[in-house]
């Protein structure tokens, strides 16, 4: 059975860094491109990052230079490095596998083949 499993949130102090890992099972990821959005409380889900399949990387300004996707297809598995962290990165982080990066969340909720369960990350002294 197709899935996606999000791992690596936690508590990070402001200005730290956090790696999170996208693992697929029962598909092979490298044929996908990844997405990373992120949700907070109260807030609409947005895009991060995306890899797409020939792993170029596209981010959300909030987060350029300061992010960093990449993708391990012989374990696969993409990251989302996340450096100098502020207060508002605090959300929780899904990843997406689709067709093609798209970083509009409208779009991907309805047109993404397979969606993780969420990993939590708090930004937080």
């Amino acid at each position: 059975q197709p899935r996606l499993v999000e791992s690596g949130g936690g508590l990070v102090q402001p200005g730290g860094s956090l790696r999170l890992s996208c693992s697929a099972s029962g598909f092979t990821l490298e044929h996908y491109a990844i997405g990373w959005f992120r949700q907070a409380p109260g807030k609409e889900r947005e895009g991060v990052s995306c890899s797409s399949r020939d792993a170029a990387a596209y981010y959300a300004d909030s987060v350029k230079g300061r992010f960093t996707v990449s993708r391990d297809n012989a374990k696969n598995t993409v990251y989302l490095q996340m450096s100098r962290v502020k207060p508002d990165d605090t959300a929780a982080y899904y990843c997406e596998a689709d067709k093609g990066c798209s970083l509009d969340a409208a779009y991907a909720l309805v047109g993404a083949d397979y969606w993780g369960q969420g990993t939590q990350v708090t930004v937080s002294t």
